[in-house]
């Protein structure tokens, strides 16, 4: 059954530092910060309309949760925990800081039904963590990774793809210290920029550089396809569709079917390998793929269909159970 949350956004309160690439009112879609009575108007209507609120959370996402201040924390956390148990739903789940997590900390969200932690990484290499002043290193995301496994959460980590000072050797050394780190879930957040950042001002001043387009493509359909070889679940790779951010944003790497378009270069790429070392049947690669994937192979509007066609090269894309996602065979 497909996993869902119902997300409830928290503002820009309380966190000590203002990143290089933010600006969560804008991402966020909201200014206000909710209250408890908010909180349970939210769950209280969720509850009648989700199908399956087993299968569903509670999700805190926007600032840094762990950060705000500890009694309007606990009263949010409080309110939502009336909300979990049989015939409620399974959990709450919040995104927070590495240098917002201790014990103490964890005890309160053990206690208040907390099922699964979220860490802002971003990078996990200090030069590009402090360049984009984010105000914690790469040991840091260790550390808390360390904490919250020792007190028995789901852990995900956030990572962005292309932030100013970053190289594609960062990039890749950051994918593989997050599957060292071996976390349950994985967002990937390609780095979108928006009015009023410190980003903003280095790309207008043009000390900020960013990657071409496709380079942040090629990275981020490896990162998709290197997690999921490793179990670990690609929840997000891009930002949500969002009218305040199509808005505000001024460059970087934003597409409203961002991630799509890394399924379909993964499908590219693997259909190249085989077409390198196999021979059509009558003039038609036909090739297997897990049933799911069909139309991510296909590519968006069958683009790679018809990237194929131009070099007079023929391919069908065939349904098997039997071949993993992100994988291809032949047909039998």
């Amino acid at each position: 059954m497909k996993h869902a949350n119902i997300s409830i956004f928290i503002p820009h309160i309380g966190c000590p530092h203002r990143c290089s690439f933010c600006d969560q009112r804008t991402i966020s879609g909201t200014q206000r910060a909710p209250s408890a009575n908010d909180v349970r108007s939210i769950c209280e209507k969720a509850l009648c309309e989700v199908k399956s609120p087993e299968n569903t959370e509670i999700a805190f996402f926007g600032g840094s949760f762990t950060a705000i201040p500890r009694g309007y924390m606990t009263e949010l956390l409080e309110t939502a925990r009336e909300f979990i148990g049989t015939g409620k739903f399974r959990g709450i789940r919040i995104s927070t800081r590495p240098d917002c997590i201790d014990s103490e900390i964890l005890g309160i969200l053990k206690k208040n039904s907390v099922t699964a932690i979220e860490l802002g990484a971003q990078s996990m290499c200090d030069d590009v963590l402090e360049a984009n002043e984010r105000g914690h290193s790469a040991e840091d995301v260790a550390d808390a990774c360390a904490l919250i496994r020792e007190h028995g959460f789901e852990l995900g980590l956030q990572m962005m793809c292309g932030l100013y000072g970053s190289t594609e050797k960062n990039e890749f050394e950051t994918i593989d210290r997050i599957i060292e780190l071996s976390p349950d879930t994985v967002r990937i957040y390609p780095v979108v920029i928006l009015k009023g950042t410190k980003l903003a001002e280095l790309l207008e001043s043009g000390e900020y550089k960013p990657f071409e387009f496709d380079t942040v493509l090629d990275i981020c359909s490896d990162a998709i396809m290197r997690f999921s070889y490793e179990k670990i679940k690609v929840i997000k790779c891009g930002l949500h569709a969002s009218e305040f951010v199509e808005k505000d944003m001024v460059g970087g790497f934003y597409h409203p079917a961002f991630r799509e378009l890394c399924e379909n270069l993964i499908y590219r790429r693997r259909t190249e390998e085989f077409i390198a070392f196999h021979e059509p049947r009558d003039n038609i690669y036909k090739i297997a793929v897990n049933p799911s994937c069909i139309s991510k192979a296909a590519g968006h509007k069958r683009s790679n269909i018809e990237y194929f066609r131009k070099s007079h090269t023929e391919v069908k894309f065939i349904g098997d159970e039997n071949i993993p996602i992100y994988e291809i065979g032949e047909v039998k």
